[in-house]
């Protein structure tokens, strides 16, 4: 049987499947974020940078010359207003302040790219699931492509 790696900051899981679950889960290069990528291209909408490193929150997608850093957010980790996920019912307290760390980190984030003249996007898992012609084409007009 494989062992699944963890984070040794985390609870320990009640289930074996529960780890594998949580082990499979990336940070980069996300299917939402391959997606969107993919839509974009095409529509011929070129020029981005992936996980940009020079800029804080390493943005999943940055458009340098239009100064627009794009988020492509997962609805549970990053608790999507809209999805409203509950909460995992083992080790509540835990997720409940890792969920609410997240998202003070990602305000954080974007205030930090704002303040260097940065526009920023949050697009969430579940639009780009239900909405991407409407996604697709808020990223284009936020760097002014045609």
């Amino acid at each position: 049987m494989r062992k699944y790696s963890r984070d040794a900051r985390s609870p320990v899981p009640k289930s074996n499947n529960t780890s594998k679950i949580m082990s499979a889960n990336v940070s980069k290069s996300t299917k939402p974020e391959k997606a969107l990528r993919s839509k974009l291209f095409l529509l011929g909408v070129r020029g981005y940078r992936v996980n940009y490193k020079k800029l804080p929150g390493r943005p999943d997608m940055v458009f340098t010359k239009s100064k627009v850093a794009i988020f492509v957010n997962g609805c549970y980790w990053h608790r999507c207003p809209v999805c409203n996920l509950p909460l995992p019912k083992h080790n509540s307290d835990f997720w409940r302040e890792k969920f609410e760390r997240n998202v003070k980190r990602d305000d954080v984030k974007k205030l930090e790219l704002e303040r260097l003249g940065y526009r920023v996007l949050v697009v969430w898992e579940c639009e780009i699931k239900n909405k991407m012609e409407y996604v697709a084409e808020k990223v284009r007009e936020a760097i002014g492509a045609r």
